[in-house]
């Protein structure tokens, strides 16, 4: 009996879903910088992504971080793993 090879799809549907994963540290800063209240600018430069994580490096940011601003009552925290997991539920069902 002959014995036919097919192309594994779960090689590549697997190595895709990897690389979107790959890019979730990044999207995560960048959802973090975009809703960062803005006054001086201080905290948004001073906003690093250093690894897989986001540091703020300035006085105030767990007070803004804790919803002491007018302009993210939420903080920054809560609103990115709320992002975050959107994308992880929206890259896994495709």
């Amino acid at each position: 009996m002959p014995v036919r090879m097919t192309r594994n799809k779960m090689g590549s549907s697997l190595g895709r879903i990897v690389a979107k994963l790959d890019t979730l540290p990044k999207e995560g800063y960048q959802e973090w910088k975009r809703i960062t209240p803005r006054d001086t600018g201080n905290a948004k430069r001073r906003t690093r992504l250093t690894g897989h994580k986001i540091r703020a490096d300035y006085d105030y940011a767990v007070p803004l971080d804790e919803g002491h601003s007018k302009q993210a009552p939420r903080g920054m925290w809560q609103p990115t793993k709320e992002y975050l997991d959107r994308r992880v539920r929206r890259i896994m069902r495709k």
